[in-house]
């Protein structure tokens, strides 16, 4: 298998594709048709040696996802949102001036919405993970047991959040149109046609997938806060807020590394993230897969890819 360098994400009701510098978003609209929406992926840095720097380049792909994940999924909603009553009886002007409104507004919640989740994250997975471990203060004054428990806690809340998202019934939908993508992206890197028999039949876990990271993260802060030893409270809580991108960067370094090679280390390093990936994705219906296809085309050429890079598929076209 071989990476293709396609990502994406599901959004409602939908699901946005990135290749290279452009990314699409499409959606199932109430009425039954498709819409897709295609946009230039703008970097956050626009300095292209950075995003060739391990680690680094890490935490700008960190930042950029959260922001266009945000951006489509705020596009996905306006489908389904209710109609203004007095639209119909504005202006050309007024409705111009709206939509100026609007999408200055869209911004700021956007932005705003990236912070609060950056923000939540630190507070859920590094901060409180911490606090607790502190606890065991008052029976041992051994700095690596409470370390080791501050790991525990975290991998404990971890778990117990996806579990929890998992079983909430808004959320069903959108996790089978992650199932949807996954299945695009795996039909394709396994050398077969897209088309919606051969994604239905494919596997809905993919080793470059957000929940892996999200893995990774855990298991990476882990590592780096056993080797924090400071007696200062203050400054134990500065690190590991300042060690946040470095731990992203880091994680990120392994799922590009995950998602191009079959190295047998790598795979059983990736198991526990695939096995999350159960949870966090689900078998999605026809009409699902018939949006991530239509989401896929509008990005990436994928019978030239499998052309180039598929012996199998070049074998069956020349026979046709």
């Amino acid at each position: 298998m071989k990476s293709s360098g396609i990502g994406g994400q599901a959004v409602l009701e939908g699901i946005m594709m990135r290749h290279g510098d452009v990314y699409s978003v499409g959606v199932r609209k109430p009425d039954g048709e498709i819409a897709v929406k295609v946009d230039p992926y703008k970097q956050v840095v626009p300095v292209k040696a950075l995003y060739k720097i391990p680690v680094i380049r890490g935490v700008f792909n960190f930042v950029e996802s959260l922001v266009v994940g945000t951006r489509c999924l705020m596009y996905s909603a306006t489908f389904y949102e209710d109609e203004e009553e007095n639209k119909a009886e504005m202006t050309e002007a007024e409705k111009e001036a709206a939509q100026k409104k609007k999408e200055k507004e869209d911004s700021l919640l956007m932005y705003g919405t990236v912070c609060f989740s950056i923000l939540l994250c630190a507070a859920l997975f590094i901060m409180l993970p911490y606090f607790v471990s502190r606890l065991l203060r008052a029976v041992t004054d051994s700095e690596i047991l409470i370390t080791v428990l501050e790991a525990c806690v975290r991998l404990l809340i971890f778990f117990c959040y996806i579990l929890l998202i998992s079983r909430m019934k808004d959320i069903r939908r959108t996790f089978m149109y992650h199932g949807a993508e996954h299945k695009c992206i795996n039909c394709i890197e396994h050398g077969m046609e897209l088309n919606v028999e051969n994604v239905m039949k494919s596997s809905r876990e993919h080793k470059r997938c957000g929940t892996s990271f999200l893995f990774f993260v855990v298991v990476v802060s882990v590592i780096f806060f056993l080797f924090i030893h400071v007696s200062s409270p203050l400054w134990r809580i500065v690190i590991r807020l300042l060690l946040i991108p470095v731990i992203a960067g880091v994680s990120y370094e392994i799922i590009r590394l995950a998602g191009s090679t079959e190295n047998p280390v790598v795979g059983f390093l990736s198991k526990p993230g695939l096995m999350l990936q159960r949870l966090t994705t689900a078998e999605p219906d026809e009409q699902m897969v018939e949006v991530a296809i239509a989401a896929v085309e509008a990005v990436f050429d994928w019978k030239d890819w499998l052309q180039k890079n598929n012996s199998t598929y070049r074998k069956g076209s020349e026979q046709e």
